[in-house]
């Protein structure tokens, strides 16, 4: 009797063993990859769209493929489960437009399996040949894990000439999903865009309005969503508020440098050493402070329109990195888009200042005296851009910095225009102050 108990024992243990091992397994199957990376190349070919999409397999998740031996893909087998993952994870997850009207009817129209060394991706032509070759044979040993899953899609057209547009919602395929899109319009060069898993309503081929609207809105919310810009801003206008004149020519500089670095960025005239960028956050960061501090102690070190021309150089570097990963958008209007992403950020001052100015108004007439306000308002702001100084000062010098790179860049190299135009500004600012002080 003991002994039937103890076998009993050891079967119920070894089932159980069983059990936990296979949802193990069944957890390591389904567990979401990290980094995701998904081609694709789109054509218009007549009456329909052609798609044509590399993903890796293991970001089909939740799909019963078929295997054999030690984890290889059963290539004869797999046709199936590999357009039924194509259906599942890609074209529920894919929205094409004509003319911004959605289309309907997209359809897999072959699927296959890859090995990972495969190139065929590297243009259309070689891709399509390759979507209409036999498959891989029985016996590649492909394991599944390795493999990438080939989709050619097809969606009814009424136009090759057409204005076509994308959204997709592939985030869900990994932790970070990179998507690399390439359209082949009818005449033209190539359009190359690289996208996170998720896009809405992304033109392939931007006209100049859609080029421009896109680049007003990002400019126009990167003002509100920026806090150090917003601080600027307000340590700017503190004291010019009541002052119209003064308060026009000071956003006014302001503006025109930010403009100036702005597009001389975005076309390649800034830095490229990569210590760059966070030498400008930390300098934005030191220019609140340095208002803050003149705000505070109310005095002036200089002219209120130079000041705010120099550090605007320096925001109009900053402002230029947030257009770093968009200019892509732009097509072949890429002087409208910085255009239209400039007007945003204009818009985007005026609504912050028509907050800011009433609301300081209101504050210095019915709560605090405007002096005490004024020193409360400045610490306040100024221990905040400490604080950020400081962090992005370790940010910067986590970097190889080397003082020749910025040397370079500012005597001999891009920066030299910047340097000219501070001197230029220096100069008009200390004849302005030295005329003023003639005629009184």
């Amino acid at each position: 009797m003991s002994q039937f108990r103890l076998g009993a024992l050891l079967l119920i243990i070894s089932v159980s063993v069983g059990a936990n091992l296979a949802l193990v397994r069944a957890a390591d199957s389904h567990e979401i990859p990290n980094d995701i990376t998904i081609h694709t190349l789109i054509k218009p070919d007549g009456g329909r769209l052609r798609i044509l999409m590399r993903v890796p397999l293991e970001a089909m998740r939740d799909m019963p493929f078929p295997l054999t031996g030690p984890g290889y893909l059963d290539i004869v087998q797999s046709e199936g489960p590999l357009r039924d993952a194509a259906n599942l994870w890609i074209v529920d997850d894919l929205e094409l437009y004509e003319d911004r009207v959605p289309l309907a009817g997209l359809r897999v129209v072959a699927v296959r399996a890859s090995i990972p060394s495969d190139r065929s991706f590297q243009d259309y032509d070689s891709a399509l040949a390759h979507m209409l070759v036999p498959p891989l044979a029985a016996d590649s040993g492909l394991v599944w894990q390795q493999a990438l899953m080939d989709v050619l899609l097809e969606i009814p057209i009424r136009s090759e000439e057409s204005d076509f547009a994308i959204s997709s919602r592939f985030d869900r395929l990994g932790i970070r999903v990179n998507h690399l899109i390439r359209y082949l319009p009818p005449d033209g060069p190539v359009r190359s865009y690289a996208t996170s898993g998720r896009a809405d309503l992304l033109p392939l081929d931007p006209n100049s309005y859609q080029a421009a609207g896109r680049f007003f809105r990002q400019g126009f919310l990167h003002i509100p969503d920026g806090a150090d810009h917003i601080l600027f801003l307000l340590c700017l206008v503190l004291p010019l508020r009541q002052r119209l004149l003064s308060l026009v020519g000071v956003v006014t500089a302001f503006t025109v440098a930010h403009s100036i670095t702005l597009g001389a960025s975005a076309l390649g005239l800034a830095p490229s050493f990569l210590s760059f960028p966070p030498l400008v956050e930390m300098l934005i960061a030191v220019s609140i402070l340095y208002l803050a501090i003149e705000n505070g102690v109310g005095v002036r070190f200089g002219s209120n329109w130079a000041i705010a021309f120099g550090f605007g150089l320096v925001h109009g570097f900053g402002f230029s990195f947030a257009l770093q990963n968009t200019l892509q958008f732009a097509g072949d209007h890429l002087v409208m888009s910085l255009f239209a992403f400039n007007i945003g950020v204009e818009a985007g001052q005026l609504l912050i200042l028509a907050i800011l100015v009433p609301a300081i108004n209101l504050l210095f007439r019915y709560g605090l005296e405007e002096r005490i306000g004024t020193i409360l308002i400045s610490l306040l702001v100024g221990h905040t851009a400490w604080h950020w100084m400081m962090e992005r000062h370790a940010a910067w010098r986590a970097y190889d910095v080397r003082w020749e790179h910025l040397y370079d860049a500012l005597f001999l190299g891009e920066l030299s225009w910047v340097l000219i135009l501070l001197v230029a500004g220096t100069g008009a600012a200390l004849w302005s102050r030295r005329a003023s002080r003639s005629t009184a």
